[in-house]
């Protein structure tokens, strides 16, 4: 039976996880609809004690409104690569979120972004790791894809691509907001690691897929260190005859149990649904490792899963067929 699996979307404002294992909610979902979309805006450990309703609301205003922006463009026809680019870009510009503007610090005080975008068309695919002035690094992944022969471009070589081709560069100050600051003091001072990411899985009007991811990584992480959100198979995966997968934890799980591949790989060679396939790999595989995070994925039917085994995720989702989802907390 076709499923909506609804998860949650991570705590950015607390930039942390938690390790409560979280059961997934289910509803029928047309077998039909024209287009769906699902956005993700990191997950981790969040509870109604540690945000205020004030609070909340204005993370579900923000993710509202990548949502209703996903939604106008499929409605006018725009395709999968498109919607997930823009709907990531405008969350790159939101300081709320672990992504672009409001990244979190490395240990020594700067921005290292990294993102990827995957077509489910021709499993055509981009990336981008290192980045430091690069306003919208979603844009220069999907720059990678369709402009590139090749996939990964890294530091110093991606940025030169990105500023190849007109992208927006700005001063590494740029992405910094004084809940990165706070968040990296407390990090240094408790030895305590902490994450956030945003993504966007799309199936549009064509029956195309598509998925990205973009994120500042882990608070005080050390120069040079690369987490899942970059990795085509580990944070972001999309192929029209599965599915199309956003990632968001600790990235260092993600990469080895590849996730984003595994779930899609579940579908095509164990015949199982998205759902059955995301459960099995976040709340089995994933944990048993002791990782934790969570996905959102879209298959090609359309029907969106939200998967976490952590507290809580930031999440939105909506398909033609009118259902929708805006949620902050776990128990939504």
């Amino acid at each position: 039976m076709n499923v909506y699996v609804k998860i949650t979307l991570a705590m950015v404002a607390a930039w942390g996880y938690g390790c409560t294992p979280q059961s997934t909610n289910e509803q029928p979902m047309n077998p039909t609809v024209e287009w769906a979309i699902a956005v993700h805006g990191g997950a981790g450990s969040i509870s109604r004690s540690l945000m205020t309703d004030e609070q909340a609301a204005v993370y579900r205003s923000s993710l509202e409104g990548a949502l209703m922006k996903g939604e106008s463009m499929l409605m006018n026809n725009r395709s999968a690569v498109e919607v997930v680019t823009e709907v990531i870009a405008l969350l790159e510009d939101d300081s709320l979120f672990n992504a672009g503007k409001g990244s979190v610090m490395t240990a020594s005080g700067i921005h290292e972004l990294d993102a990827s975008i995957m077509s489910g068309h021709d499993r055509n695919a981009g990336a981008v790791t290192g980045l430091t002035s690069v306003r919208n690094p979603i844009r220069a992944a999907q720059l990678v894809m369709q402009e590139s022969p090749h996939v990964f471009f890294s530091g110093a070589g991606a940025a030169s691509f990105a500023a190849e081709y007109g992208l927006e560069h700005v001063d590494n100050a740029y992405f910094t907001t004084q809940k990165a600051k706070n968040a990296l003091e407390r990090s240094l001072n408790e030895s305590v690691n902490k994450f956030g990411t945003v993504g966007c899985v799309v199936y549009d009007k064509t029956g195309n897929l598509a998925a990205g991811t973009s994120t500042g990584g882990m608070t005080a992480k050390r120069h040079g260190r690369i987490g899942d959100s970059p990795i085509i198979g580990a944070g972001t995966w999309a192929d029209n005859a599965t599915c199309a997968v956003s990632c968001t934890g600790h990235g260092e799980y993600f990469i080895r149990a590849g996730v984003a591949h595994e779930i899609a790989a579940r579908m095509k060679h164990g015949n199982e649904r998205l759902a059955e396939a995301a459960r099995a790999v976040v709340m089995d595989e994933l944990a048993q490792m002791g990782g934790t995070g969570g996905i959102i994925a879209v298959d090609a039917l359309g029907n969106t899963a939200m998967v976490f085994n952590t507290g809580g995720m930031f999440r939105a989702s909506a398909n033609s067929a009118g259902e929708r989802i805006v949620a902050v907390f776990g128990d939504e």
